[in-house]
């Protein structure tokens, strides 16, 4: 039948039933509605909000030596900048530097114990801020506002005699900044690890989703019922093949970070490897109970995407996650992605040992307790 024939034969009224039709079924297809309606809803605020390309308030541990008026005034020009939130005021240069490696702050700040001796005689100080580079975006802003601050911080201080040992057209010190565990600022360097762990949450929870949805599908789910197996044994059966899954491809993942980017690996693979283990199991769990709770794989697809897309923009994947305001920063805390970027970064760059790595260890073994738990008591349900 042609398209002139297909016209003279059209019917309004037919063309109007199949298309009340099919909103009744997207009406009765809730989660698929809903996925329609929440997925730009969910980008826009994300994009509009949550994102920031220049990060203020960053994490900051100062480290004052010197008890002086002057060392006070470069405290209070760190803080009126914007850019720098001190959390922490240590009492050696040592245990800011911990907290640094501890991913606890993105700034050290080391005030000398002579700095204010020096700068009376004019001998030109040195103000030492150590800066962890592993995301060299989040940072930049906030360096620029430190070279900045050599001009203006003790601007109302160098005054009488003192500004005849510091001209105005320069401050009387010098702020030195080292930037730790990407010197060079590589970009790679922090984006190849992130893409693993990205990689690893896409397809584990993917695949998994689909596993008891395809077995509905397929008309094979009432075999699976009659099998002499538990509901854990079934979702353990399911899961561990992909973890094999899960380590190849990570495996060629750093392969090719080694090989063609140069990505440097310091610390334990072994302990990565466990750590990585943990992480694919974490999202082997996600992806099954989204399949418990889907009816079928296009919902299953539907609830992995909208995973997905706040674990990509919340985590510090792509953009930086101090520069977010706390809710965003709150939300991303209950990703386990953003505790696996911690860890790997930390471990191939930092060369992190257990200790640094655990306060993002415990809240990964939460996650996969929870969805576990949930997991198997959606599949019990569904038995009866």
């Amino acid at each position: 039948m042609n398209i002139i024939s297909m016209l003279r034969h059209f019917s309004l009224a037919r063309f109007y039933a199949i298309l009340n039709k099919e909103f009744i079924q997207m009406r009765r297809d809730r989660l698929t509605f809903g996925m329609i309606i929440g997925i730009p809803v969910l980008q826009l605020i994300l994009f509009g909000y949550a994102i920031n390309l220049n990060p203020k308030h960053l994490p900051t541990a100062i480290s004052v030596e010197d008890p002086g008026v002057l060392a006070r005034s470069i405290v209070v020009a760190l803080k009126n900048t914007d850019y720098f939130n001190i959390v922490k005021t240590a009492g050696t240069a040592a245990e800011a530097r911990r907290l640094l490696n501890e991913n606890k702050v993105a700034f050290v700040v080391e005030i000398p114990v002579d700095f204010t001796r020096k700068l009376v005689r004019g001998e030109d100080p040195q103000i030492l801020v150590e800066a962890d580079a592993t995301d060299p975006s989040a940072g930049s802003y906030a360096i620029a506002a430190l070279n900045q601050l050599a001009q203006t911080a003790l601007r109302d201080d160098l005054k009488g005699p003192l500004a005849a040992r510091a001209p105005p057209a320069q401050s009387g010190f010098e702020v030195v900044v080292h930037s730790l565990y990407n010197p060079e600022a590589i970009s790679q360097y922090n984006i190849v690890p992130g893409i693993a762990g990205m990689i690893v949450t896409m397809t584990m929870v993917l695949i998994t989703a689909m596993a008891v949805t395809r077995e509905r599908e397929r008309g094979t789910y009432e075999n699976l019922l009659a099998m002499p197996a538990t509901p854990l044994e079934i979702m353990l059966g399911k899961i561990s093949t992909y973890i094999v899954v899960g380590y190849l491809q990570v495996a060629m993942i750093f392969l090719m970070a080694w090989g063609l980017f140069h990505v440097p690996m310091l610390g334990s693979l072994a302990l990565l490897s466990g750590a990585l283990v943990l992480f694919i199991i974490v999202n082997l769990s996600i992806g099954y109970s989204f399949s418990t709770i889907a009816q079928n794989q296009l919902q299953a697809m539907q609830m992995t995407i909208f995973f997905f897309l706040p674990s990509i923009l919340l985590s510090g994947f792509m953009f930086p996650f101090d520069g977010m305001p706390s809710w965003a920063r709150a939300l991303g805390e209950c990703l386990p992605l953003t505790h696996f970027l911690r860890i790997i970064r930390g471990i191939l760059l930092k060369a992190n040992g257990p200790s640094e790595i655990w306060p993002d260890i415990w809240p990964l073994i939460l996650f996969m307790l929870a969805t576990g738990t949930l997991a198997l008591s959606r599949f019990r349900r569904t038995l009866d």
